[in-house]
């Protein structure tokens, strides 16, 4: 196909400036179609992107036979129901992170995409970001020799609405989520330790809530391995301190260590045998285009997208792992 024409289903905040304009700022992409349940909140944002069609029914975008492949942006409680119906329309599916409410949908999802034949994409764009690929580049090279372990810390205070209940946000209602904001952030991290260093083979975690602000878990700790041998452990906390607040990712090797923040976008800092340098990187203002860019080059044959249904699946298997002991106790996953 020249021109890779795309619906997106549930045209939230992700989408204003994230994601949505990429669908029509990438080069051979063109944004002809938005829905979201909301008519009027619909017809409001294709006319502030001109979008030239909206629905207020999903059903009704993925069958327009001008749409040529489908962005799911709702929240993940019905991305394998919208990312099903898509592919069993005969069209492929770019779907937002992480892939699914739980492990089970995943498989659901890569069973019907290999029973059609249509692709499935997942939206862990931190795989095309620079300060992402220059670590990936520097571990490869060996900045720092033989990676030997990796450590994650996330801390974060609990955000304003966490504390009214009416506030709250999908975020950390399990049923609509599959879990906290460790399902929603420690996505990313996972995802990309996968892109680093290959799926995960080993998993155990504890999670707990000390916050007792919303239903779901609020404090994760864990270890995993790769199945390159390469050791981990991470601790996430959503209900810390503001003076605590931390995001890292610390990749150590055999000469040297790699700090890497993940959300902040500040610089990223290397020690070795040469010293200590930091480096700044800019990103694109709408943070995923570089990824849809290369869904649109893979769906006009030009190359292939680094983020797939297959290595987003590990992932949710990794974090539904690590708490299961904490939701089998409140019979959430695989509901």
């Amino acid at each position: 196909m020249k021109i890779v024409k795309w619906g997106i289903i549930g045209v939230g905040n992700v989408t204003e400036l994230k994601s949505g304009p990429a669908f029509y700022k990438a080069e051979n992409s063109e944004l002809v179609a938005v829905m979201r349940r909301n008519a009027e909140k619909a017809a409001d944002y294709a006319r502030r992107h001109n979008v030239p069609k909206w629905y207020s029914n999903a059903s009704e975008l993925i069958n327009n036979p001008e749409v040529d492949a489908v962005y799911v942006a709702t929240p993940p409680g019905s991305h394998a129901q919208y990312a099903i119906e898509v592919m069993r329309a005969g069209k492929p599916v770019y779907v937002e992170k992480p892939m699914a409410k739980n492990y089970t949908e995943c498989q659901e999802m890569l069973k019907v995409s290999e029973e059609t034949g249509m692709s499935l994409w997942v939206a862990y764009y931190r795989r095309s970001l620079p300060a992402f690929l220059k670590v990936k580049e520097m571990i490869e090279t060996g900045a720092i020799g033989k990676p030997l372990v990796v450590n994650i810390k996330l801390h974060k205070p609990p955000r304003p609405n966490d504390l009214k209940k009416e506030e709250q946000s999908w975020h950390v209602h399990p049923e609509i989520s599959g879990g906290g904001y460790f399902f929603d952030l420690a996505s990313h991290q996972f995802d990309y330790l996968d892109f680093l260093f290959g799926p995960v083979t080993e998993v155990s975690g504890k999670a707990s809530n000390m916050g007792g602000f919303y239903p779901a878990e609020d404090t994760v700790v864990g270890t995993w391995k790769h199945e390159s041998g390469i050791t981990g452990s991470g601790s996430w906390c959503f209900v810390a301190d503001k003076s605590s607040e931390t995001d890292e990712i610390v990749i150590t090797g055999e000469t040297g260590e790699i700090v890497l923040p993940c959300f902040s976008h500040e610089n990223v800092k290397i020690t070795s045998q040469k010293g200590v340098i930091e480096i700044g990187f800019e990103n694109p203002e709408h943070i995923q285009q570089n990824l849809v860019q290369q869904v649109v080059n893979e769906l006009r044959g030009e190359g292939k997208c680094v983020s797939t249904g297959v290595s987003a699946a590990r992932t949710s298997w990794v974090l539904e792992e690590m708490v299961k002991g904490y939701y089998v106790k409140k019979n959430h996953i695989g509901t």
